[in-house]
């Protein structure tokens, strides 16, 4: 295991360092114009809350729910109840009511600081919920919250003050939070993280994002993660909260606050490029970003190529693309802010390769795996992604089933990439999704984004879709940005040419169909599992024979009809295909015949 040095503190613990440093150091600063919160006042926010808790429960360990609402009152929430000795569950202020109601109720949360909307749901839940006491609305001028603010603070001499002890005088191995998963692979998962876990992460991400004191991050995004939160504590770094969505608007925040890290999604990073890429002029020195900007920073889903090119070359900062999931805290790998744009291993600097997400942060090993044996496999060979290293979850929460933690305390991670010669991570697809043709792996990812190239494409989607001869072959539905344009099945048919010329002959594309839009997640991500549903279906009416009519005399010995498709209604609420699937005869590039295996040589 690579050494790396984090400090021996508690959660709450990074705070009250902050805190000692630089007392008069603003450490959030809303973007609407509130009185900024310094690393004092947040600090004392934190003992006050925890006192309340304390009062209020009279023991430790019970599990409190914190909205994780973009406002400084999530974090004096969460870190004060880090600080009482409780652990904090994150609640997700965009979540519904049955999504709300397994958060909560899988908790057992007993307590909930939370913004308004939520709290209201919360109350309407309350039937359901028999383990939950009390809510407190932080938003919104609340008036508990503003009572609970304005009360008795806790004695100074407790959590957060010596080195290796968490709150209370509990270890750096207690869980101190749980985050749910996306649940983008099921029902959400509780993710248990120690403070040695969330500690480490934040010392990690700060290194690999470079902050230090002198950093300003802006989080433009619609929830608090706590990445960027503890990160930035951990540093001594200023953070600005923008709430509005528009991606202009928070860019002259960014001006105006001497910004020097963007923390954005690539959804809004994709409309912030639509933007500047129709803007005549943009100066740098005004509205889009300001002279202190040194990065802008993507992470969750990957961001469009093309988007980062767009905004690499407006801006002139790099775009920098991490990965991570819950279970590690989150972070693991993250590219360089230094570092040079990332291009096709093979020399197709015009082609977007698989995503590139750079080295492990400090602290960290990657080693990829074969699927089937588990061996690790050489560089450039694609596998599922193993991590380990002090940020690693404790466990799932009432976990049930294997644990994804193997032998030597390596994680797998779920995904399927590969490593480059230095060490660098690109990933290919996720393991659920991804597909063999003749034993050659298939990423839906990366053929989308050669298809999605094509200016006439405003969006696709890619699946495996099953095939008794090579296991399964390349469907893909496109959505036109000109659907109604005349001669429509030869604009499909060139958009499929144009893709297969830049395709493995194993990811060709075989079977497409023109959709109205492609069925997304909440988080934009698409609804693999439904599509790969509804896929399977159709294929297995496809080969459904019809019956024979009985033999008659004329007709003794005719043999059976051959098998026809068989309409059968989606059960995925697909769009209906404007054409319908080709025939391998009919898509250009097509190759009937099986394509001789490389050995897994290629990095797709």
């Amino acid at each position: 295991m690579p050494v790396f040095p984090y400090p021996p503190l508690p959660l709450d613990g990074l705070l009250r360092r902050a805190a000692r440093r630089d007392p008069d150091g603003v450490a959030v600063r809303h973007a609407d114009g509130r009185p900024p919160v310094t690393f004092a006042e947040l600090d004392e926010q934190a003992d006050r809350v925890a006192a309340h808790l304390e009062r209020e429960l009279g023991r430790r360990g019970a599990r409190i729910g914190v909205g994780n609402v973009l406002d400084a009152s999530f974090a004096a929430a969460y870190y004060g109840t880090a600080r009482s000795g409780n652990t904090a569950v994150l609640v997700n202020p965009l979540l519904k009511e049955a999504g709300l109601a397994h958060v909560c109720a899988a908790a057992a949360v007993e307590l909930a600081f939370v913004p308004a909307a939520t709290g209201r749901l919360l109350d309407a839940l309350a039937g359901q919920l028999p383990a939950l006491r009390r809510t407190v609305v932080t938003t919104g001028g609340g008036q508990e919250w503003q009572e609970l603010l304005a009360g008795a603070p806790r004695p100074t001499a407790g959590a957060g003050q010596a080195a290796g002890a968490g709150a209370g005088g509990a270890g750096l191995d207690e869980v101190v939070c749980i985050q749910f998963t996306t649940g983008t692979t099921g029902r959400p998962r509780g993710v248990r993280l120690t403070h040695r876990n969330l500690v480490a992460n934040a010392a990690q991400t700060a290194a690999a994002h470079e902050l230090d004191r002198e950093s300003v991050t802006l989080n433009h995004l619609p929830l608090y993660h706590v990445m960027h939160l503890n990160s930035a504590v951990f540093a001594g770094a200023c953070q600005v909260l923008c709430t509005d969505p528009d991606p202009l608007a928070s860019l002259a925040v960014a001006a105006r606050e001497g910004v020097s890290h963007y923390y954005g999604l690539p959804a809004r990073l994709h409309r912030l490029a639509a933007q500047l890429h129709d803007a005549d002029e943009v100066s740098i020195e005004g509205v889009p970003a300001g002279p202190r900007l040194a990065a802008v920073l993507s992470g969750g889903t990957a961001l469009d190529p093309g988007a980062a090119r767009v905004l690499r070359r407006r801006l002139g900062v790099p775009v920098v693309q991490g990965y991570g999931m819950a279970e590690l805290s989150p972070l693991s790998h993250c590219q360089r802010p230094g570092a040079a744009p990332a291009y096709d291993e093979l020399g197709e600097s015009d082609r977007p390769r698989s995503t590139a997400v750079g080295p492990a942060v400090p602290g960290t090993e990657c080693r990829i795996v074969h699927l089937d044996t588990r061996r690790p496999l050489p560089p450039y060979t694609p596998g599922e992604v193993q991590v380990r290293g002090p940020q690693l979850m404790a466990g799932y929460l009432d976990c049930l089933g294997p644990s994804k933690v193997g032998y030597g305390g390596w994680f797998s991670t779920g995904d399927v990439g590969y490593v480059n010669g230095g060490g660098e991570l690109f990933l290919v697809d996720r393991l659920g999704d991804v597909f063999k043709y003749d034993n050659e792996l298939v990423s839906p990812t990366a053929v989308e984004a050669v298809v999605a190239a094509d200016e006439r494409v405003a969006d696709c989607v890619v699946a495996g879709w099953p095939d008794p001869v090579h296991g399964a072959v390349v469907w893909t539905g496109i959505v036109l940005r000109d659907p109604v344009q005349p001669g429509l099945l030869d604009v499909v048919d060139s958009i499929v040419e144009r893709a297969n010329e830049r395709l493995a002959p194993f990811e060709q594309i075989r079977r497409v169909e023109v959709l109205d839009a492609v069925p997304r997640t909440p988080v934009g991500k698409p609804a693999r599992r439904g599509l790969a549903m509804s896929i399977r279906t159709r294929a297995a009416v496809e080969t459904v024979p019809v019956p024979a009519p009985a033999a008659t005399a004329a007709g003794a010995g005719t043999p059976p009809a051959a098998p026809v498709p068989v309409p059968v209604a989606l059960p995925l609420p697909l769009p209906p295909p404007l054409s319908l699937p080709l025939p391998l005869a009919a898509v250009p590039g097509a190759l009937p015949d099986p394509v001789p295996s490389t050995s897994g040589s290629s990095p797709w």
